[in-house]
């Protein structure tokens, strides 16, 4: 009963997943070109430069652009992207040569070696379980040694192919114009800086310390902003809280709700002592962003009164001495410090950056004791799972009622374990990313790129150990406890007796045999997943079924509407985790090479379509996940090799030791190559020099030094709390004639700007509809509001505000708006965020100073108002630039926008001041190199 159930069960999973996938297809091809919102929103939405190629009307239409080359795949969806959809290819190819060496070899073997013994023994075995190994004992098994030879040999080379493809694409985005013109590419970022080297000068002294480089680099120490990040994302969720109350009671404008909605205050809100008595969810929270407003303009007018922070970063003027520095760095900790290359502003955690090492090692051994706890309790409902789902006949053991209608209805609970069982088993995997994301945080990684890769790191090593190895010796363990059972029962024999007489390797091996069809099974339900995704189906479900039934806010209607990004993390462990679980189980049930095989196939091509025309990269790596998929691909042939292992222990005699001998060579094969990998690749992968001269793209891109003067490091590196803007309630425009009456706190423009520093602090609200003209009193009424037309529901409106395209689409990087470019001729008032920009003194070093009782001191003529923090003050003599679209002071916080001539308006406005900057002297002029400075000495 058991082998007929698992065939009809792998039967059913087959025809479930390519008929259902195919229809799921089917209907894609036919749903797309009616709906570009779910199935090409890059393609309404990407500038020229990253546009996919446009799609015409037919249903297969998506199909011809998918030829598209890799290289021009870098330029239209990034190097992650492209790396991904590499990995997939490269799976596939392996699987597929994987197939021809498992399946031409393994399965004639098992099928004749096993032929015997079953014949003789009078059983009845079908197809599936022939392709097995547990019917065969003594010398055959030397083919399953070379096989293990043959899949490690397979799986280096195409590892070694693409590390060489990658390497070559990795140098391509290195010697890129965008990575050129980036300021990340040539800045350092120094963190556990000692108190008496938080400054400017100090950051300096440091990176002199590695290596005297022919520029001064541009310092800027961090600033403390302590609760500021928090008070801001309090804030902003106290702004999605208000606009879910308001698109909720005004639904319908013409008919509102009886009763006004109602909530309790916020037990961070110190103004209400009672926290339990509820009130006016409109009027408190208005009122409490208000506040919450106040604060944080009053700390971010404060904020330079406060210490400096133990992280810097230092730029310089070419991308050979920061690579070469950084290449030096590798392995030394000049004063206690530890320097990297800078990432991308957009990709650092900044609350996790004043972390000092000891924290940080803290922190990781409590991260790793809460996932040890998580992977623990896990184990019980994974155990039930393994032991009665993937064979029910177990569970027809231990509950005869349930035996009964096994028995009457085989074809029914063959549906059921077919289909079933591996579905229950991937539902805990949607829950895990987010969780781990979590714990990374709060482990202390500094960059999101960073966390993505621990994620995968984390997300593997939990569903190798919980979803492969417990899963799958659970079901041994159990099947070997039933065999000691039966023996002491029925036999009278102790339980030591049957323990030896049932020899647990040999029945281990015969367990994984029989748990083999399931892997099979949920292999094939991949298919099945991948279709879905291609369909996007939860997106359509769930936005029509939030429209319908829902009360969804303009700004979810405009997110809707955005691409979304893509979780590399979560695909990359599930494309690991198949691969493993397959390799895992091809000595056992070469079958499931094929299933593999054929899921890369389709999903390769599908993964494709998605990423040119559906996904965002959320935060551009340049590549580099690549290291952690090579490294847990080795693991996955390791982990191959150990099962090999099993199988020659338990049924090789005796041949035994023999075999494992000839096996010894294997580990090694591995980890040889992974050390010439890591010695002939990394660093190429990791610097753009190591301190010799590179000749790329330099001669056609020559170095402005008039537009590296005006880099501003100190604010494109600086915490996104000092000048994030901060975002507004959104309204329906069809509720605008309810706000005077829902609302009678502040409902005029006060003038105050909080959503960063700007350069019109204190202006008029002006006209959207007419430039240079103040705004009409109907727009000023709603000042604490925005709000959005029916027409205006849309991503295409709001790309270029910060809040929508960090999400959807790496702070704009998609649409034209790459935050780390730097554009000659910008004017320093201008910031990569679209509004003014405060940084801090032009010269190349703060003239603050440490003190062990005060802390940091400032110098007179540095403020700590608004616009006192000006790094540059534009001016006639800068250029004009024309006119910009630019956020209003106090208004661009509420998504109004005026025009307005950037030079013009504040034109011979004066720096602030400043101290005398000094220069280096040169060999042989100031005595040694980096040591002595011109009006300045360390």
């Amino acid at each position: 009963m058991n082998i007929q159930l698992t065939s009809k069960s792998v039967l059913v999973a087959l025809a479930t997943s390519l008929g259902v996938s195919a229809l799921i297809a089917l209907a894609f091809c036919f749903l797309r070109p009616f709906n570009s919102v779910v199935y090409a929103p890059r393609l309404r939405f990407a500038d020229a430069k990253h546009k996919p190629p446009e799609l015409g009307p037919s249903p297969l239409a998506w199909i011809g652009p998918l030829a598209m080359k890799e290289d021009v795949l870098v330029e239209k969806i990034g190097l992650d992207a492209t790396i991904f959809l590499r990995f997939t290819n490269m799976c596939r190819n392996i699987f597929l040569v994987l197939s021809l060496v498992g399946c031409g070899i393994l399965i004639p073997v098992n099928v004749v070696g096993g032929k015997q013994m079953y014949n003789t023994s009078g059983w009845s075995v079908e197809g599936l379980m022939k392709m097995t190994p547990q019917y065969m004992y003594g010398g055959i098994f030397w083919a399953f040694v070379g096989c293990a030879y043959a899949f490690n040999t397979v799986v280096m080379y195409f590892l070694w192919r693409n590390y060489k493809a990658v390497t070559r694409l990795r140098r391509a985005y290195l010697d890129s114009p965008e990575y050129q013109t980036s300021l990340s590419s040539r800045t350092l970022m120094v963190t556990d800086i000692p108190k008496s080297l938080r400054t400017d000068e100090g950051i300096v002294r440091i990176t002199d310390d590695l290596k005297t480089t022919p520029e001064v680099p541009r310092a800027a120490i961090g600033r403390n902003v302590k609760d500021l990040p928090n008070m801001i994302e309090e804030h902003e969720e106290i702004v999605m809280k208000l606009e879910k109350v308001l698109a909720k009671y005004l639904k319908n404008p013409n008919k509102l709700p009886a009763t006004r909605p109602t909530c309790k205050p916020s037990k961070k809100d110190e103004a209400y002592v009672d926290k339990n008595t509820k009130v006016d969810a409109i009027e408190y929270l208005a009122k409490r962003i208000e506040r919450l407003e106040r604060e944080i303009r009053t700390v971010r007018e404060s904020v330079d009164r406060r210490d400096a922070m133990p992280y810097g970063f230092a730029s310089y003027e070419s991308i050979e001495s920061a690579h070469s520095l950084a290449y030096l760095a590798k392995r030394k900790h000049p004063q206690g410090t530890t320097i990297r290359l800078a990432p991308r502003p957009n990709d650092i955690i900044w609350k996790n950056l004043p972390l000092d090492p000891k924290t940080r090692r803290w922190r990781r051994l409590i991260n790793n004791v809460w996932i040890t706890l998580l992977t623990l309790a896990w184990m019980a409902p994974n155990a039930l799972i393994a032991v009665f789902l993937t064979n029910l006949s177990n569970l027809g053991n231990v509950w005869h009622g349930f035996k009964t209608q096994l028995e009457q209805n085989p074809n029914f609970w063959a549906v059921v374990q077919g289909v079933a069982s591996p579905a229950i088993t991937s539902l805990f995997y949607y829950l895990l990313p987010s969780i781990f994301r979590r714990l990374s945080i709060q482990a202390g990684d500094v960059t999101k790129t960073s966390r993505e890769r621990h994620v995968i790191n984390k997300l593997y090593s939990f569903f190798v150990f919980n979803n492969l190895l417990v899963f799958s010796l659970f079901s041994a363990l159990w099947a070997f406890i039933g065999g000691v059972i039966e023996k002491t029962n029925k036999e009278n024999k102790s339980v030591m007796d049957a323990f030896q007489e049932l020899h647990p390797l040999v029945n281990t091996l015969v367990a994984l045999c029989s748990v083999s069809p399931f892997w099979i099974t949920w292999l094939l339900q991949r298919n099945l997943g991948a279709a879905i995704d291609l369909a996007q189906v939860a997106n359509l479900a769930w936005g029509s079924f939030r429209r319908k039934f829902g009360s969804p806010t303009p700004r979810d209607f405009i997110t809707q509407t955005a691409p979304p990004p893509f979780d590399y993390a979560s695909y990359y462990n599930y494309f690991l985790f198949y691969s493993t679980v397959t390799l895992a189980f091809a000595p056992i049930q070469p079958v499931v090479l094929l299933v593999t095989a054929l899921y890369f196939c389709i999903d390769a091509y599908w993964k494709k379509y998605l990423l040119m025309y559906v996904f965002v990269t959320k935060t551009e790596s340049g590549g580099l996940f690549w290291r952690v998929l090579f490294n847990r691909m080795l693991f996955t042939a390791f982990f191959s090799n150990l099962v090999v292992v099993l199988m020659v222990v338990s049924h090789g005699d005796p041949y035994r030791w023999q075999m494992l001998a000839a096996m010894i060579p294997l580990p090694l094969m591995l980890l040889g190559f992974k050390i010439y990998c890591k010695r002939t690749f990394d660093d190429q992968l990791a610097f753009y020099t190591k301190g010799e001269s590179h000749k790329g793209v330099e001669a056609a891109l020559p170095v402005d030094k008039e537009s590296r003067r005006r880099d501003r490091v100190g604010v494109r590196f600086g915490n996104p709390a000092l000048y994030k803007k901060l975002i507004v309630p959104m309204v329906h425009e069809k509720s605008q004639h309810l706000l005077a009456e829902l609302y009678k706190g502040r409902l005029h423009d006060d003038g105050q700007d909080v959503s960063g520093y700007s350069d019109v602090y204190a202006m008029k609200r002006m006209s959207h509809e007419r430039p240079g003209k103040a705004a009409p009193a109907a727009a000023a009424a709603t000042a604490p509001f925005e709000i959005v037309k029916e027409t205006e529901l849309d991503f295409e409106n709001f790309k270029d505000r910060p809040e929508f395209s960090e999400e959807h689409g790496g702070g704009g990087e998609a649409y034209g708006r790459s935050a780390d470019v730097i554009r000659p001729g910008t004017p320093g008032s201008l910031s990569q965020f679209g509004g003014s920009e405060r940084g801090r003194s032009e010269s190349r070093d703060s003239e603050r100073t440490y003190a062990e009782d005060v802390g940091v001191q400032y110098p007179k003529g540095y403020h700590s108002t608004p616009s006192a923090l000006r790094e540059y003050s534009p001016s006639p003599e800068r250029g004009h630039r024309g006119f910009e679209n630019v956020p209003v002071a106090g208004a661009g916080q509420y998504g109004l926008y005026q025009v307005r001539d950037e030079t013009a308006l504040l034109g011979g406005a004066a720096p602030m001041g400043r101290g005398t900057p000094y220069e280096r002297g040169t060999p042989g002029e100031d005595g040694e190199a980096g040591e002595y400075f011109r009006g300045r000495q360390f």
